[in-house]
C-alpha cells in the first residue's frame, strides 16, 4: 500500500511539474512555431558568423595593419565561412578607420539587417 501511494505521489508531482513547465514555455514564446525555431536558429548562426568576421578583421588588422573586405579575409585564410546564410547575405565595408560587417535579409522578415563593427557589438534593424 505504501509503495502504491508513493508511486501515485510521484506521478502527481511529475504531472504538476509538466503543467507548470508548459505554462512557462507558452509565456516565453506565445504562439511559437517550428518556423520561429528555424528563424531563431538562422539568426543565431548569422550572429555567430558576424562575430567570426569581426574576429577575422581584428586578426587581419594585427597582422597586416589594416582592415579587409570579405573576399580578402576569405582568400587570406582569416575566415572560412560562406558569404551567405540564406536568407541573409554578408558584406563588409572596411577602411583605415574601421569596419562594418552586415548581414542583409534577401526576403521579407525581420530583422532586415544585422551588423557588427569594431566594437564587436551586434546590432539589428527592425
Amino acid at each position: 500500500m505504501g509503495r502504491l501511494l508513493g508511486f501515485v505521489g510521484t506521478l502527481a508531482t511529475l504531472a504538476i511539474g509538466m503543467y507548470i513547465y508548459s505554462l512557462q514555455v507558452k509565456a516565453i514564446a506565445p504562439g511559437a512555431t517550428v518556423a520561429d525555431d528555424q528563424s531563431t536558429a538562422t539568426i543565431t548562426g548569422v550572429k555567430n558568423d558576424l562575430i567570426a568576421i569581426g574576429n577575422a578583421e581584428r586578426a587581419h588588422m594585427a597582422s597586416q595593419g589594416g582592415y579587409a573586405s570579405l573576399d580578402e579575409l576569405v582568400s587570406g585564410s582569416y575566415l572560412t565561412i560562406r558569404p551567405e546564410r540564406p536568407p541573409y547575405i554578408y558584406d563588409v565595408e572596411a577602411d583605415s578607420g574601421g569596419f562594418r560587417a552586415t548581414a542583409t535579409r534577401t526576403t521579407q522578415g525581420a530583422p532586415a539587417q544585422i551588423w557588427i563593427t569594431g566594437t564587436m557589438e551586434i546590432q539589428a534593424s527592425n
